[in-house]
């Protein structure tokens, strides 16, 4: 009589150790600690610049000299920019001699602007006790304002 109130009933204990239901799977089928839900990862996926890599390799089926895309593609360009195609000869000129750099212009008022905010940054660090120096007052003015960086002397 004893043992009866010790245990308890056969179908309580399963219900504890095998809790299973909504949202809560049942024990055999839940990952184990460290088991990822994915472990292959995700997918790999190309690129658009690895998909027209593999393209422009492919050999052109119409071409009789059996070239690449990518070589019927060049001489066309080659032959619309000999035709006086401006931007056929931009594209070459981009792709063979790498894009020209664009200069900055500061404006007085701007670089005024800019020195005052620089200022400003290095008196409100100073008084919070900490040192900034104006090449890192700069830097981190040069995040949201990215002409500043030419004022870098």
């Amino acid at each position: 009589m004893t043992k009866a109130f010790t245990q308890a009933p056969d179908h309580q204990a399963q219900n504890t150790a095998a809790k299973a239901g909504r949202k809560e799977p049942p024990i055999h089928t839940r990952w184990k600690p460290g088991q990822s839900g994915n472990p292959k990862g995700r997918p790999k996926s190309l690129t658009l610049s690895e998909a027209y890599h593999r393209e422009l390799a492919k050999v052109d089926p119409a071409d009789p000299a059996r070239r690449t895309f990518a070589e019927v593609l060049a001489e066309q360009m080659i032959i619309k920019a000999k035709k006086g195609d401006v931007a056929a000869l931009k594209e070459i000129a981009d792709r063979v001699e790498g894009k020209s750099k664009q200069s900055v212009t500061l404006t007085v008022e701007r670089r005024a602007k800019y020195e005052r905010a620089i200022e400003n940054m290095m008196e409100e660090a100073a008084t919070e006790g900490e040192e900034l120096s104006r090449e890192e007052a700069i830097a981190a003015l040069a995040l949201f304002e990215p002409e500043v960086s030419c004022l870098i002397n």
